[in-house]
């Protein structure tokens, strides 16, 4: 699954909440800072704990940051290992 969360979610702590929440669920992938202000979510797990991570994200307390999320979902390719920031 793919998600591009866009509002206020550069320099706000998002990108390590996200990683910091991924460690109570069985996923794996990444989180990055995008150039043109949004942040790029790219994660691998069952389709329930991925659903079950999206709102434990929104549930953090990043909520009030964002404004829209683009979701594009896809078959797990098994690319990664564990949970890291890339940029």
């Amino acid at each position: 699954m793919q998600v591009f969360y866009s509002g206020r979610v550069q320099g706000v702590g998002f990108r390590y909440t996200v990683r910091a929440t991924a460690t109570g669920y069985e996923v794996a992938g990444t989180v990055a800072n995008l150039a043109d202000g949004r942040v790029q979510l790219i994660v691998e797990g069952a389709p329930e704990e991925l659903e079950s991570f999206r709102q434990a994200i929104r549930d953090s307390g990043l909520a009030h940051f964002i404004e829209h999320e683009e979701v594009t979902r896809s078959d797990a390719r098994n690319d990664f290992r564990g949970f890291e920031i890339v940029r």
